[in-house]
């Protein structure tokens, strides 16, 4: 039975060499990700939320 690595790896061969998947454009996807995640949170800014929901304690005598 093939691996699930060697069955995808397969799965390009088809394609000419300058059409594959480079890592170069694997590099490129991640960097962009981390830009528009940055942009997301500088643009929306839920600090408060985020410092109130994870870590802040619930007063136990609130009921």
């Amino acid at each position: 039975m093939a691996t699930p690595a060697a069955s995808a790896s397969g799965l390009f061969k088809f394609l000419r060499p300058g059409g594959r998947l480079q890592p170069t454009d694997v590099q490129a996807a991640v960097l962009w990700g981390v830009a528009a995640g940055t942009s997301a949170l500088y643009l929306i800014q839920p600090f408060d939320w985020l410092k109130k929901t994870f870590f802040e304690k619930p007063d136990p005598e609130q009921n």
